[in-house]
């Protein structure tokens, strides 16, 4: 079977969805298909923390103007739709109980300021304090507040450990009901047009360099033009079938959302981040189990700052959420996911370091779900938007950890680089091109900062 389109999108994980809805229904270009061989938005991007920043380390300005813009489409689809999928601004909470890390806080805070994130606001000092409000995002604060004054810690933030010497809260930072978000676009995409397609590319005709038709599963030919690479963790197999190798790899992230049923975790916490690397408190009788098998030995090994975690869903909603990037190691996705039967309890008790009524459930951890997905991204942990050096090819991937929370901004791009209107100024920060650039090569080197929680 043959059929016509103007335009194919491979995959309907948020970036394809988006891509899709920027496309048809603030652009409105028809006849697009979109393909996915699973429902939409149950491969990886189901499995998101729903949180977004605006918090994003340089070098540069690029991720910050593009998370900026990402927010405000995130805001006007929230407003148009009455805020279907419940947005909020509670913030993210950084906390150290190390004195040496109030500096790079305070410089945190000052880059962020630099890069267009707003001012940041000292306390104790001349600027006031607006405490977060769980529910909506107008008229919030922007910018951060720096605490260094642990009784300050304690009066705003009681449900944090005493011990810890200073936290930063970043403000244009929220939670909200990503599949409810997702499926809105949707929604509107096929309202406008977009035609839906459950199967899976396994072919793309490239002859002449430029695109002329998708092969699917089912046997079907679509002839097209235009393709958009929006495979998520299988970006890379679509590039190979483009004949375009991309600069990408994955990682394995896992996350928990546990019954409080002992009421420990507070309802209406910002995202709370850890930034100290912490040893897990094992008993003398774990310490000496752990030791003698190769595959639990990482849990006695000093680990990573990170662990994060918020509570989940509306007040009254007794869940709570947690996530910790433990190893960084490049994988190939796999499908069901491999899942850590430890995972639960050191993130608990990592997190516990913060949070410390978590603690109650140590040896004994309540009801929880458990599962995760693939990060996938570039060596600096930026995307890839914009054409590929196939004529009528272009790509929105490599979103990372942040796929949610950039996904709006990413479909706006990729809907500009496709319909030839004009293109913000951070658009080249992510195009693949950049990659051919010596002074960026050069960059790479000493490039430090990634961004990911």
């Amino acid at each position: 079977m043959r059929e016509r389109a103007q335009l194919v999108i491979c995959g309907a994980g948020i970036a394809g969805i988006s891509a899709a809805y920027h496309l048809a229904a603030r652009h409105r270009v028809q006849n697009i298909v979109l393909v996915e061989e699973r429902a939409p938005l149950t491969l990886t991007s189901d499995k998101s923390t729903e949180c977004y920043r605006n918090w994003w380390p340089g070098p540069g300005d690029a991720m910050v103007k593009f998370m900026n813009r990402s927010i405000d489409i995130l805001e006007e689809l929230a407003r148009e739709s009455a805020n279907v999928f419940h947005m909020s601004r509670r913030g993210y909470v950084y906390a150290t109980a190390d004195p040496e890390r109030i500096d790079a806080l305070r410089r945190a805070g000052q880059e962020a300021a630099e890069l267009g994130a707003g001012a940041l606001r000292v306390h104790p000092g001349p600027d006031a304090y607006e405490p977060l409000t769980p529910e909506g995002f107008e008229n919030k604060p922007v910018g951060s507040d720096l605490f260094t004054d642990p009784a300050l810690i304690q009066k705003y933030f009681p449900y944090l450990d005493e011990k810890i010497v200073a936290v930063i809260h970043a403000r244009r930072c929220g939670y909200f009901s990503a599949q409810t978000y997702g499926m809105y676009m949707l929604e509107r995409a096929r309202e406008c047009g977009v035609r839906l397609v459950n199967a899976r590319v396994e072919k793309i005709d490239t002859r002449g360099g430029r695109v002329r038709a998708a092969h699917l599963n089912n046997g079907a030919v679509i002839e097209t033009e235009m393709l958009v690479n929006a495979g998520g963790p299988f970006v890379g197999e679509i590039g190979q079938m483009l004949g375009v190798a991309l600069p990408v790899y994955s990682e394995l992230h896992t996350k928990i959302i546990l019954r409080d049923d002992l009421g420990v975790t507070p309802r209406d916490t910002p995202l709370l981040v850890w930034l100290d690397p912490q040893y897990i408190a094992w008993s003398e009788e774990e310490r000496e189990l752990f030791a003698e098998e190769p595959e639990t030995r990482w849990l006695l090994e000093r680990l990573p700052s990170g662990v994060h975690g918020r509570s989940e869903g509306r007040a009254g909603n007794p869940y709570f959420l947690l996530q910790w990037t433990v190893r960084h190691d490049p994988v190939s996705p796999t499908y069901p996911i491999p899942l850590d039967a430890q995972f639960p309890e050191v993130t608990l008790r990592a997190l516990s370091t913060m949070l410390p009524g978590l603690k109650k459930y140590f040896g004994r951890l309540p009801a929880l779900v458990m599962d995760g997905g693939y990060y996938t991204k570039t060596q600096e942990n930026r995307p890839l938007i914009g054409p590929l050096p196939v004529e009528g090819a272009y790509i929105i991937g490599a979103l990372s950890g942040y796929g949610m929370m950039g996904s709006s901004a990413a479909g706006d791009l990729l809907a500009a680089h496709v319909t030839g209107k004009k293109l913000p100024e951070y658009a080249s920060a992510f195009l693949l091109s950049r990659y051919a650039d010596p002074a960026y090569r050069e960059l790479l080197k000493t490039w430090d900062q990634s961004g990911q929680i």
